[in-house]
């Protein structure tokens, strides 16, 4: 069995587990990516208003933005490799369970459980995925990150053509990925364990830093203020096609599709120049770009060109986003756990509390002004990012 062991001062990637926790990575995200590809189909046969639709979208995200550092937290003082098949298993159970229920109560209930799952499998997901990266963990963090955001991708992918295709009610096939993958990973808990062992022997354990708390805090806001633009594009995408452009369901859910999938490959990007580039540098330069290429987004008058200006408007919101992660594991080198927790649950998911705000400015000054109030997240962000510490380049 091959693992991110020790070899002197190098640990060598371990491809097939940090697979797997992509893999896991994929399944949580994909249960969080289906509900806004759904929200179309609930104002439908629901009969939900936007604000209430975006409501379904703060049930999974306020229990994993509430509870995710939590777990974090927990981890950090005793391991638990259990919560990857438990987490992702949740995640998409909640999300079947969504589509069967009948009420609106009921679905926010499903939906928030799904969350939960969400929360338990992040931090542990990129502690692990940080163990299995060994020396190379700006390279591995971007696999593990490209298949949440695969994920988020196929969401729409998979759940728009079950939708048309069974109703509502048909969503529930969706679900059945995540369990899939949660069977793996339980299978896979052996190895797993193995990764603790060695990247926290004596070696690896003395080259560990100081917690930087202050560049931390800073790093939480570019994350909190990127997080509401993820948050806002994803939600409103498939409205906005459908409620500006007056374009079907099954457009709706392509456009939403682009911008993820177009989005995993700034991932994968974002992990390459950070080899070539300071991170901070690779960071502000993206989130500085995306303030003009959102406002050319809003004033695309056809579907077509609207979709043209997603691609690259996809690749500068997902180029920072394992370079995030990776840097606030390494501001908090002794609470990889709560690190992890903040920047892939707390602060990301945060945005998903915003989105009822942005559905109400929506209802009553439209789908166009909504998307424009989101140019302020990225505006914010910049100064944060120029603020952060110069972190060294692998080697």
């Amino acid at each position: 069995m091959t693992t991110a062991v020790l070899r002197g001062p190098e640990r060598v990637m371990d491809r097939l587990t940090l697979s797997l926790l992509s893999a896991g990575h994929f399944s949580v995200d994909l249960s969080q990516g289906a509900v806004p590809a759904m929200l179309p189909f609930f104002i439908r046969e629901r009969h939900l208003s936007y604000a209430a639709a975006a409501g379904l979208v703060l049930a999974q995200t306020v229990s994993s933005s509430v509870l995710q550092p939590l777990f974090g937290q927990l981890t950090d003082r005793r391991p638990a490799p259990w919560l990857l098949a438990a987490g992702v298993a949740v995640a998409g159970v909640g999300l079947g369970a969504a589509a069967l229920m009948p009420t609106y109560g009921l679905i926010w209930l499903a939906i928030a459980i799904s969350g939960v799952g969400v929360a338990a499998y992040h931090p542990e997901g990129a502690r692990y995925a940080s163990y299995a990266s060994g020396s190379r963990r700006a390279t591995g963090m971007s696999i593990f990150s490209v298949g949440g955001n695969a994920g988020f991708a196929a969401g729409p992918v998979l759940a728009t053509p079950a939708l048309l295709l069974l109703g509502l009610r048909g969503g529930w096939v969706v679900g059945l990925v995540p369990v899939a993958v949660a069977v793996a990973l339980a299978l896979a808990l052996p190895r797993v364990r193995a990764l603790h062992a060695a990247a926290t022997a004596p070696a690896a354990a003395a080259r560990e830093g100081e917690d930087r708390w202050g560049a931390f805090l800073r790093l939480t806001g570019v994350l909190l203020a990127r997080s509401i633009l993820f948050y806002g594009l994803n939600t409103f995408i498939p409205l906005y096609w459908i409620g500006v452009f007056g374009q079907p369901p099954g457009a709706a859910g392509a456009a939403l599709a682009t911008l993820l999938i177009v989005g995993a490959a700034g991932t994968l990007i974002g992990g390459r120049l950070a080899d070539r580039f300071p991170r901070r540098t690779v960071v502000t330069v993206a989130v500085t770009l995306t303030v003009p290429l959102l406002l050319l987004l809003v004033a695309m008058r056809a579907p077509l060109a609207a979709n043209a200006m997603l691609v690259p408007l996809a690749l500068v919101l997902y180029v920072p986003s394992s370079l995030l992660v990776v840097m606030g594991q390494e501001y908090l080198p002794t609470r990889v756990g709560t690190a992890s927790g903040v920047t892939l649950g707390l602060a990301v998911s945060v945005g998903g509390v915003l989105t009822p705000l942005l559905g109400f400015v929506a209802d009553h000054a439209g789908l166009r002004t909504a998307l424009l109030l989101l140019v302020i997240a990225p505006v914010v962000a910049v100064p944060l990012a120029l603020s952060l510490p110069r972190l060294p380049r692998p080697s």
